[in-house]
């Protein structure tokens, strides 16, 4: 009988044991398991081990788990001894076993037994324990593989917490080895060759290889794992929110992928060039990989609904016809022959060729002239959308060209946002008030226009926030301006300039009459048939209540006449049936401007005339010069810019160049005062106009000869005497027909103007170019100065 040695004492083995095949488990010693035996033979085993004194059994592995009866050969030659330690029988036969491992055991041959395995056995190792710290590397490799078990253990969900910390505590080696081993989660071949390791060292070296190779496979899956959590907690919380989507869906009535449906049809159906299409479905393809919440998604929608709302080649069906266009315009507007002569060729144009490069019209005139509403007249005359930008006080050039799509809250410029709105390739697109564009740090919005209104590069005009090119060479672009002062001259050169100078004082009453007090009286409730406005008064009222070039003020005027006859009506009065002069002053008050009276002759020596431009119109510009005992000292008053000032040094130093012609004593200039003064000194007033009307009124006051009365003067003087021309002839004509003037000196180099003028203003009044100062005194002085006698005349200057 051989012994096997444990740590607890030896055991006792019988030379034949019978024999337990077990599939799919390899039991190691030290091991306490319970087993479910259900094979006949393996009962049979069972119940002859109970019946021994000892209790023991041998426990052996198969090679194939799918045998249901093994034999000798079927089974592996080294299992384990074991003990009964508890036994019980099940309500269907099965034993319930509780099997404690003893020590290992080989078999050295199999027993003759009917019905159950019986094998002679032999102790695999003459000695299985080995003294604790015996060996240097065996003791290292136990603290290995503890190591590592412990963080097998804690990576396994299977194994017991509380298994690993108990295997620091046992010192025996071969005990550590098998417990080890026999919780290692292995494949049965694996745990046979620890089973039949021949040494303790060779079983511990095993266990660290096995012990590496699954902690590494254990990391990745750990890794794997969660990799897999983060993304199914990510998943999760998008499908959440996408459920949310959903159900905000059904509550709005919208099925959820609809929306994608929508702008995938909209995309392919929608009238876009290649170049837009293409980015569109780029971009289309971006928007469904993303989160529908996620703040990019609504970028790129907002984008998408961007280029799908532009018209890329509808087109208005365009009146072109001449006599239509024709009466429209002078239905809507009275006078402005230019403007819509303009318009008028354009379209005959349009007739003939059907394709045109848009123009850019700039209509340059004062306030209140119908600017605006002549450019939404020019669209119903040519059958077109009206768009109307007003580009005052615009600073930013992203104003124009657009936002870039970084930045939060971009959109597109003020000129794809109008062809947005108008819906055609082809609108008549207002600029308004384009002299009034500012520039700062944020860059010049006016060299931004130099593409929208250059023909040669609109056609591929491309906005920051659209990235694409946009064809505008369609659009007829119409600026308004109240003087060219205010454009940059590189967006002037892009621009047809025409001049609206003001209204006639003849032709504001015919604006009265049709348009502005029907509009006045219907907006009041007075109805068509209740008062008139008579002549007489409309005159009244726009000779002595305004003074402007154009009718804002005087809608003004007209809407306060038709207030105070509304009220008379609410409060019971018999209203006139016609307003006459007699009632303009019981309804307006005193009138703050009154006619013109004659001067006395002598009130009018060192007074001159003058016409000037301003942006509100053409203005008569008093002149006043005195002349006071003195030291030559020259003074200058009235709030006058350089160009005025200039211009008085200019026409003084000319009046001493010329002083024996004019009757004056060579060295006048040093025994007296010059003082030159502008009324209205609130006024700034500048430019290079008021020259020979300084020059008159100084003569005038050297002098002691009048000014003519009913003479007003513009031009430029040099210090040879010469008239340079001015700008400005046709709003400073109105502005003298206004005044009740009937002679206007002006330059000779703007004769040809005069042809231009209306036919009321040139028949009202006597204009009289002149070449050199010369002339201008003989017109604008009552007389011609004597020379001085004592003296030879001085030459004229040359001419």
């Amino acid at each position: 009988m051989a012994t096997i040695l444990r740590t607890d004492g030896p055991v006792e083995l019988p030379d034949e044991l019978p024999t337990v095949a077990l599939r799919d488990l390899v039991f190691f010693p030290y091991m306490v398991l319970p087993l479910l035996i259900g094979r006949p033979a393996s009962l049979a085993a069972l119940e002859r081990a109970d019946d021994s004194d000892e209790g023991l059994l041998l426990l052996v592995a198969q090679h194939e788990v799918g045998c249901e009866s093994p034999t000798a050969s079927d089974v592996h030659a080294v299992g384990t001894v074991a003990r009964i330690v508890q036994a019980n029988t099940l309500p269907d036969g099965t034993r319930r076993v509780v099997l404690e491992g003893v020590g290992r055991a080989r078999v050295r041959h199999w027993t003759a037994a009917e019905g159950e395995l019986r094998a002679e056995v032999e102790p695999f190792v003459e000695r299985e324990h080995a003294a604790p710290d015996d060996d240097t590397e065996i003791e290292a490799l136990a603290r290995s593989v503890v190591r590592q078990f412990q963080e097998y253990a804690a990576l396994h969900e299977r194994i017991a917490d509380d298994l690993a910390p108990t295997l620091v505590e046992v010192r025996d080696r071969v005990r550590l080895a098998h417990l080890v081993s026999g919780h290692l989660l292995l494949d049965p071949p694996e745990k046979q060759e620890l089973l039949e390791a021949a040494a303790v060292g060779d079983q511990l070296l095993a266990l660290q290889t096995l012990l590496t190779r699954e902690l590494e496979i254990l990391r990745i899956e750990e890794k794997l794992d969660q990799q897999i959590r983060s993304q199914m907690d990510s998943d999760r919380r998008q499908f959440y929110l996408n459920e949310q989507l959903k159900a905000i869906h059904r509550e709005l009535g919208v099925e959820a992928g609809e929306e994608w449906v929508e702008l995938e049809q909209a995309v392919e159906s929608g009238d876009l060039p290649d170049h837009a299409r293409e980015r569109a479905q780029r971009e289309l393809k971006r928007l469904r990989k993303l989160n529908p919440v996620a703040p990019e998604a609504a970028v790129i929608r907002t984008y998408l609904d961007w280029i799908l709302a532009l018209p890329w080649s509808a087109r208005s069906a365009e009146a072109l016809d001449v006599d239509r266009a024709s009466e429209l315009l002078d239905g809507a507007h009275h006078g402005l022959g230019e403007v819509k002569d303009r318009i008028l060729d354009h379209i005959a144009v349009l007739s003939g060729v059907r394709q045109l490069e848009g123009p850019i019209l700039c209509l340059v005139g004062p306030p209140g002239v119908g600017k605006t509403s002549l450019g939404r007249s020019i669209a119903a005359a040519l059958g077109r959308e009206f768009v109307r930008v007003s580009l005052g006080g615009v600073r930013d050039e992203a104003e124009i060209r657009g936002h870039r799509r970084t930045y939060v809250g971009a959109l597109p410029g003020r000129v794809l946002q109008g062809m947005r709105r108008s819906g055609t390739t082809n609108p008549v697109f207002l600029l308004d008030e384009v002299d009034k564009l500012a520039r700062d740090f944020h860059g010049d919005p006016g060299a931004a226009l130099l593409e929208v209104l250059d023909p040669e590069q609109n056609a591929t005009f491309t906005d920051h926030y659209l990235e694409l090119e946009y064809d505008l060479s369609d659009v007829l672009f119409v600026a308004t301006a109240n003087t060219l002062a205010g454009i940059p001259e590189p967006l002037r050169d892009r621009m047809e300039v025409i001049r609206l100078p003001g209204y006639l004082d003849t032709e504001k009453r015919v604006i009265v009459e049709r348009f502005l007090w029907p509009r006045q009286r219907d907006r009041h409730g007075l109805g068509a048939d209740t008062v008139e406005l008579g002549g007489d008064a409309a005159g009244a009222v726009i000779s002595r209540y305004t003074r402007e070039a154009g009718v804002r003020e005087l809608d003004r005027q007209i809407s306060r006449i038709a207030r105070k006859l509304a009220r008379r009506r609410v409060e019971g009065d018999a209203l006139p049936p016609r307003v006459e002069m007699e009632h303009v002053t019981a309804l307006l008050g005193p009138p703050p401007y009154l006619p013109p009276e004659p001067d006395d002759s002598r009130d009018r020596v060192g007074l001159a005339n003058g016409l000037a431009w301003t942006a509100a119109g053409g203005e008569i510009l008093d002149v006043e010069v005195a002349v006071v005992p003195g030291s030559g000292e020259v003074r200058l008053t009235g709030t006058l810019g350089d160009v005025m000032k200039e211009s008085a040094m200019a026409a003084l130093t000319w009046a001493r160049s010329r002083a024996r012609v004019l009757g004056l004593e060579p060295d006048f200039h040093t025994r007296v005062d010059v003082h030159v003064h502008i009324p209205e000194g609130a006024t700034p007033k500048d430019g290079p106009s008021a020259g020979i009307t300084m020059a008159v009124a100084l003569i005038s006051a050297l002098t002691g000869i009048p000014s003519a009365e009913a003479v007003a003067l513009t031009g430029e003087i040099t210090l040879r005497g010469r008239v340079l021309p001015v700008g400005g002839i046709r709003e400073k004509s109105v502005a003298a027909l206004r005044n009740g003037v009937r002679q206007v000196v002006l330059p000779h180099g703007n004769e040809p103007e005069i042809e231009r003028l209306p036919d009321e203003v040139r028949d009202g009044l006597r204009f009289v170019p002149v070449r050199t100062m010369d002339e201008v005194i003989e017109v604008a002085l009552t007389h011609r100065p004597h020379p001085n006698a004592s003296d030879a005349p001085l030459p004229l200057s040359p001419q």
